[in-house]
């Protein structure tokens, strides 16, 4: 209606009642679980979404699909009874929407051990209908990543390889040079619901869950089963 009506040439005043106010910090947490590498334990791949949400709407898909998958991925290889060469960690982020503090603080708690982490990635932007992953890497490390990709998630339409990755949480990492990746999927309708009331449970899709989920195991499995690091 706006948008007609600014079409039309009206002058439009709108008039704005904010309740919102901020209130005094308290102490959170992140949430980490993982799969200690079999052959290289202190090396980590590690795969991420964020726990909270605006206060409208009930964060489904903002970010609760992410952090769905996310575990999801490390459940489904622990119950496949795999054990990849290097540690897989899930870190689920809390404090993203008040500005990545939950991410900052893992940052600085662990950015000394910068040299040992192979991969860090990040579903923050919708699990709608996987299509691949989008990456933050070098040009040898970006040859690595579309091999797996095309190869290993062709069957079920997710073989794409775009760069650069959609992150936040991870940011710090990847401007310090760890390969990153976020998930490529059809999210055309993502700010329909961002941010919103619209973002609730009826948002989500249990199948494209899955498959979105599938993405994200395959991935973080394969590069931490390689024998080698992701270059830098």
């Amino acid at each position: 209606m706006l948008q007609r009506m600014s079409d039309r040439g009206e002058k439009i005043v709108i008039k704005l009642t904010m309740g919102a106010k901020n209130l005094p910090p308290v102490q959170s947490r992140n949430t980490v679980a993982e799969i200690t590498g079999s052959k290289y334990p202190d090396e980590v791949v590690l795969v991420s979404g964020h726990l909270d949400s605006w206060d409208v709407g009930q964060g489904a898909m903002d970010d609760g699909g992410g952090a769905f998958i996310s575990w999801q991925a490390l459940s489904l290889i622990h119950q496949l009874g795999l054990r990849p060469k290097r540690t897989l960690r899930v870190v689920l982020w809390t404090t993203e929407e008040f500005g990545l503090i939950g991410g900052q603080s893992y940052w600085e708690r662990h950015k000394a051990d910068i040299a040992n982490y192979d991969l860090v990635m990040e579903s923050d932007i919708g699990t709608f209908t996987p299509q691949g992953i989008a990456f933050s890497g070098n040009a040898e490390a970006t040859k690595i990543m579309e091999n797996l990709v095309s190869t290993l998630l062709v069957s079920i339409n997710a073989s794409r390889l775009v760069s650069p990755a959609d992150v936040s949480d991870i940011g710090w990492w990847i401007e310090n040079g760890v390969p990153g990746g976020s998930l490529l999927n059809d999210n055309k309708d993502y700010f329909f619901y961002h941010h919103s009331n619209a973002d609730t449970m009826t948002v989500e899709d249990s199948h494209t869950l899955d498959l979105c989920s599938a993405v994200w195991a395959v991935v973080a499995y394969a590069v931490a089963d390689l024998e080698d690091m992701l270059p830098r």
